[in-house]
């Protein structure tokens, strides 16, 4: 019941951002034979395409959260699911252990609305510049709450259990930017006189950071 309500939720809260379609579908493919260039995809010929296109298993099966954040996130954008190409919508299934972390990060090209289904978790948002307001909230099993595009954003399980939460995304491939393994983690890495004097710290402190093992969860 749970389950139905939460795509539901998501059925209701995500708007597509990305470019209306200009057909009723264009299944992405690799191929470009016999195919049609659209929307940063070429689309198999409509009259190939299978229900197949269109569907992803596994969505119930947990992420591994056995890393260092304590969390995992299952995709399912146009990548797994080549049918949503053009659609503008796509979604992620995030696991947390006990106290994991989604840590924050931004999606560049989508507003994400989440939906939990177990556990308990801390969310919150920063504005732009100039007033970097914080929003939070603690939410529970069926509570849901959005973040708006581009924005820095988290989740945090405040529970002693595992938690799970669903979220749909406005975008067929909504990106993402996990904001220390951006900053501190780049390849090259970013000059430590830049980040020395962008986080007013001594320079030891941003090898340190450096050369930490900036792993991907998403």
């Amino acid at each position: 019941m749970l389950v139905a309500f939460t795509f539901l939720a998501l059925a209701s809260f995500v708007l597509a951002s990305d470019p209306s379609p200009l057909q009723d579908f264009c299944v992405a493919i690799n191929e470009p034979k016999d195919a049609v260039f659209v929307n940063g995809k070429f689309c198999k010929d409509p009259k190939l395409a299978t229900a197949d296109d269109f569907f992803l298993k596994g969505l119930n099966v947990p992420g591994n959260t056995s890393n260092q954040l304590g969390s995992m996130v299952t995709p399912a954008n146009v990548v797994q699911i080549p049918g949503l190409n053009t659609l503008g919508i796509s979604l992620v299934r995030i696991d947390y252990a006990p106290y994991g972390l989604n840590p924050p990060h931004t999606h560049p090209r989508a507003t994400e609305a989440l939906i939990v289904l177990e556990g308990s978790l801390y969310v919150g948002f920063v504005t732009s510049n100039p007033e970097n307001r914080l929003f939070t909230k603690v939410l529970y099993e069926g509570d849901a709450f959005v973040f708006p595009e581009g924005l820095i954003h988290f989740q945090f399980n405040v529970g002693k259990t595992p938690a799970v939460a669903f979220a749909g995304l406005s975008s067929q491939n909504p990106g993402v930017i996990t904001i220390a393994k951006a900053v501190f983690g780049s390849n090259p890495p970013i000059s430590d006189d830049v980040l020395a004097k962008a986080f007013q710290v001594d320079k030891k402190v941003v090898d340190r950071l450096q050369a930490q093992f900036w792993m991907d969860i998403n």
